[in-house]
């Protein structure tokens, strides 16, 4: 027996024991059945479960198991990152409270520290991920930093290297002088702050008391200013273009050139350029090939001496004895007190402006000159970018193909190298005089380096280590085997579909694509869908500063997974934001409950599975239309979870369970259960137990633990549901007269329920039912159904007439017939009109106060899209009010 309650707490621990012991998640590599592969996108291995992990975990687990009953061979590839900058700086500060630093250890003894670390506290995601529901095969599990992945890393290096695809330069990159490290772009948060604009003027060379003004947020910079910019069709400009200024404080010069960098409309319409401290200065100096004079340290303090690159030349250069060694910070203000001591300060304007900075160290990112390794994501991208065009690979929603395209189309090269010991280290070594040797093994390089000097040398290992992005972008291939050829990298290469958040599809999709089609001839998987990010319920991005975070283990706790699970899955419209309420998965805790409730009045009814029933053969037409609208739900289901829309699904689902199941057949059956009809008890008893069951099927993929318990205790079968066979939907179950006939008292019930509500009818109120002007079909199902429509209804007597109804009647049309509600002795009528009237009066007001605020241009200007977006909501659902009220007030007219 059933008990009185659903308890989570029991019953989802031990289906996900039973789960794992039975091996209900694995693949099976020499199956007959067709595969279906979804990679998991690693997470950080020093993470916990957040929202955005819970959506995107929620949305592949339904598609796996989904794909499972439907008879394939799944595999969900479960891995974890290894996650460089994150993981080090965890160690770091654990090693800092005990007075440590990793430069006391050594890199050898930090690293085994690290280890250390990820076997005690690394799986903290993936336990978490079980409790999600999460049903990957976890006997495949890989780690970015296993000695397979390792291997296939050095060799991915070593040919692409050897393919002139990975190659050694001198560029700009993000550097966190916390961290002494580059950082990756998606490592950059990028914050507002409140800043000044300094107008300096630069002496032009050879023209007494003539100067360019130039217009600078970062004085300190200047130091290493190597030409000032014009457009070339600024006339204010045109005579100095080629021509040179003096640089202030330092008293080189340096050229004015002509670039269409320079905007006349913008500032003074003359930039200062320094390549080496700025991105777009640096495109500038190469298009006129001017020198790269890099004036910081690692610390991002200013030099004792420049370092002046002028192609492939290098030297130092002098700096003003002023400056070194001041951070940027102590340097600026120097800067702006000599400009203004030598008058060379024109004005200071306060200037709002976004600024880098390290997402995890928080301090100012400094663009940095340095040596790196890169990869040509210039060629690698050209058959990426075509697989999509070509359809290879599609995106859902296909709007996000434009999103990958522009960056694709515009791809830098990739700077995969990082100053860090934790990660893949790079496979090169340097001879004594730095020629590097690039190898899969130092045996390898040794005997290169021999070959090439003639003679034994010492080698030193490049300390950088790669990029995590590129030990990720192998993925696909990398976790089924690769470079070996296995018949695993054979069967599921490339994967089904990738389920990843839009954030990523520069850092991870694309480089995945590159990858796999260089390395495996072939696109890593062959749709990507790009779920949206999950906001408060306010339409803001959940952060800590906020705090407006929600923990998904808390609803967990508090509510149920499959609550949660069915929640994100409802609200997963495809391109649309969700807005997480914590009522709403209070709302859908509540159709779990409701679903227990009905299997308890099944089990109490004596209703259970009948061996060989065969919902074909059901007589009675209540039976008939379930099984049919059954049949429906299943194709809308199905149909909808082949297309990626889960909302549509989850709705779908709802609906029939809640309503069409719970709310209408149940109680349509009660008088067929207590009657006298034994053929028609067991019929109806045979119906309810199949019908629940292929709901609980159905389900399964979205609130698999309720599903499992409830298949367990109702069924009798030994089978588990996670590997039972998919309600194919079958339209021959369909009764078209019976869905009809049983969809017009549901529709005549529920209208006159709903006058009911609107005018306030006492719910203890027996009232008559007058059906006007009804056709054949109307006045005969109103007769057959009679008992069940004035019991479920509350009515006290039905009547089929011509004549018009008496005054003080609401009236609504179901069909081929008037619905009339003689309502004069229950309400008082003239007041109910007076509250219909003030409660519209209301309504018109706060539509008003909305539209006065979307009308004012200064309102919409200024408010964040979460603001007016809210409105826009506020007003739809007050129209939507109002609609209701005034056609209430209409039926009483």
């Amino acid at each position: 027996m059933l008990d009185k309650t659903y308890s989570p707490a029991e019953v989802e621990p031990k289906h996900y024991d039973r789960w794992e012991k039975a091996e209900a998640f694995a693949a099976h590599v020499d199956s007959n059945q067709a595969p279906y592969t979804i990679m998991m996108p690693p997470p950080n291995v020093t993470g916990s479960l957040h929202m955005g992990h819970a959506l995107t975990f929620t949305l592949q687990d339904a598609l796996i198991r989904f794909n499972r009953m439907r008879g394939k061979d799944t595999l969900w590839q479960p891995g974890t990152d290894h996650a460089g900058i994150a993981t080090q700086m965890v160690v770091e500060r654990n090693l800092g409270k005990e007075g440590v630093s990793r430069h006391d250890l050594g890199r050898e003894k930090f690293l085994e520290k690290v280890w250390e670390w990820k076997a005690e506290s690394g799986g903290t995601i993936t336990r978490q991920l079980r409790r999600l529901g999460a049903s990957p095969d976890w006997s495949r599990e890989r780690f970015t930093m296993d000695e397979g992945l390792n291997k296939a890393v050095r060799k991915v290096f070593v040919e692409l290297f050897r393919q002139g695809l990975i190659y050694r330069d001198k560029r700009l990159v993000n550097w966190d002088p916390k961290l002494h490290t580059a950082i990756s772009d998606l490592e950059v948060e990028q914050k507002e702050v409140k800043g000044n604009l300094w107008h300096f003027r630069y002496p032009v060379e050879g023209e007494e008391g003539r100067f360019v003004t130039v217009a600078t947020t970062r004085p300190e910079t200047m130091l290493g200013d190597t030409a000032v910019a014009v457009h070339p069709e600024d006339d204010r400009y045109k005579d100095l273009i080629g021509r040179h200024v003096v640089l202030p404080l330092v008293g080189r010069r340096i050229p004015v050139v002509a670039d269409d960098y320079a905007d006349p409309e913008t500032g003074t319409g003359a930039v200062k350029i320094t390549p080496a401290h700025d991105f777009n200065d640096f495109e500038v100096g190469k298009r006129h090939n001017l020198p790269l004079i890099n004036l910081l340290d690692r610390d991002a303090r200013i030099l004792q001496a420049f370092e002046i690159f002028n192609g492939d030349a290098a030297y130092a250069g002098e700096v003003p004895e002023a400056y070194r060694g001041l951070s940027r910070e102590a340097a600026r203000k120097q800067i702006v007190e000599d400009m203004e001591a030598a008058g060379l300060l024109e004005k200071i304007d306060p200037h709002p402006h976004t600024v880098p900075h390290g997402d995890r160290s928080g301090v100012v990112i400094e663009p940095w000159l340095t040596d790196q390794w890169y990869c040509d994501a210039v060629t690698l991208a050209k058959p990426a970018i075509e697989a999509v065009e070509t359809g290879k690979t599609v995106f859902v929603p296909r709007q996000w193909e434009n999103t990958y395209f522009e960056w694709m189309r515009n791809i830098q090269p990739w700077c995969i190298s990082r100053q860090l010991w934790w990660g893949h280290q790079i496979p090169a070594w340097y001879g004594p005089d730095g020629k590097f040797f690039v190898a899969e093994t130092a045996e390898e390089a040794q005997a290169e380096a021999d070959a090439h000097y003639g003679r034994a040398v010492e080698l030193t290992r490049d300390p950088d280590v790669l990029d995590t992005w590129f030990s990720s972008a192998l993925w696909p291939f990398s976790t089924l085997g690769w470079p070996e050829k296995t018949p695993e990298l054979d069967r599921y290469y490339p994967g089904d579909v990738l389920v990843t958040g839009f954030d990523i599809i520069f850092f991870w999709v694309a480089r995945m694509m590159m990858m796999g089609i260089h390395f495996m001839g072939d696109v890593p998987f062959r749709t990507v869908y790009i779920h949206a990010l999950v906001r408060d319920e306010k339409g803001q991005k959940m952060s800590k500063s906020k705090g407006n975070v929600i923990d998904p283990l808390n609803l967990i706790d508090q509510y149920g997974c499959d609550a949660l699970r069915f929640t994100l899955s409802a609200m997963a419209a495809q391109g649309r934001d969700i807005k997480l309420a914590v009522n709403r998965v209070e709302g859908y805790r509540n159709f779990a409950t409701k679903l227990w409730n009905a299997a308890r009045y099944a089990e109490m009814n004596q209703v259970a599975m009948v061996a060989g029933f065969d919902p074909a053969k059901v007589n009675l037409t209540v039976n008939r239309w379930i099984v049919g609208s059954l049949q429906q739900t299943s194709a809308k289901v199905t149909e909808a979870m082949e297309a990626y829309k889960f909302n549509e699904a989850a709705g779908a689902l709802y609906q029939f369970a809640w309503n069409s199941f719970c709310d209408w057949y149940l109680e349509f059956t009660k008088p067929i259960l207590t009657g006298e009809d034994e053929a028609a008890k067991a019929e109806t008893r045979a119906t309810t137990a199949w019908v629940l069951d292929r709901i609980l099927h159905l389900l399964h993929p979205l609130m698999p633990f309720i599903t499992e318990e409830l298949n367990e205790k109702l069924s009798g079968r030994t089978q588990m549901l996670i590997t039972d066979a998919w309600p194919e939907p079958d339209s021959s179950l369909i009764d078209p007269a019976a869905s009809a006939e049983m969809e017009w008292v549901v529709s005549l019930i529920s209208t006159i329920r709903t006058v009911r509500s609107e005018m306030n009818v006492p719910p203890s109120a027996q009232i008559p039912l007058v059906l006007k002007d009804a056709g054949q079909t109307a006045s005969t199902l109103a007769e057959r159904h009679r008992e069940l429509i004035t019991r479920l209804a509350r009515l006290s007597d039905i009547e089929v007439t011509q004549v018009e109804p008496p005054k003080g009647s609401a009236q609504a049309v179901v069909e081929d017939a008037t619905v009339v509600l003689p309502l004069a002795e229950f309400i008082d009528i003239e007041a109910e009109k007076a509250r219909l009237n003030k409660e519209i009066g209301k309504l018109d007001g706060e539509i008003s106060r909305i539209d006065a605020k979307l009308g004012n241009p200064k309102f919409v200007a200024n408010a964040p899209e979460e603001i007016i977006e809210e409105q826009r909501e506020r007003r739809e659902g007050f129209e939507a009010a109002r609609a209701k009220l005034t056609d209430a007030l209409q039926r009483l007219g």
